[in-house]
């Protein structure tokens, strides 16, 4: 079942309680996120990605994931 933009919100938040973070797609299956937390200050973009993929919990995990694509934006505030 393919996910919608409140739910990836909501798994995010869970981690990153306190980031900016932005969800759009409108398929359920490609969609994109902007997150912005402190949490990424002094991390390379890898690590803030695996950092959102991790808050994910397997969602986008093999071909049977219930989120096939996400174009990700991170870094922490200005």
């Amino acid at each position: 079942m393919p996910m919608q933009a409140h739910e990836i919100e909501a798994l995010l938040r869970e981690t990153f309680p306190d980031a900016e973070i932005q969800v759009g797609g409108n398929d359920g299956v490609h969609m994109s996120a902007m997150v912005v937390d402190e949490s990424f200050r002094g991390k390379n973009r890898v690590q803030q990605q695996r950092a959102v993929y991790a808050a994910l919990k397997g969602k986008m995990d093999g071909s049977d994931g219930e989120l096939h694509a996400l174009a990700l934006t991170t870094k922490a505030p200005d």
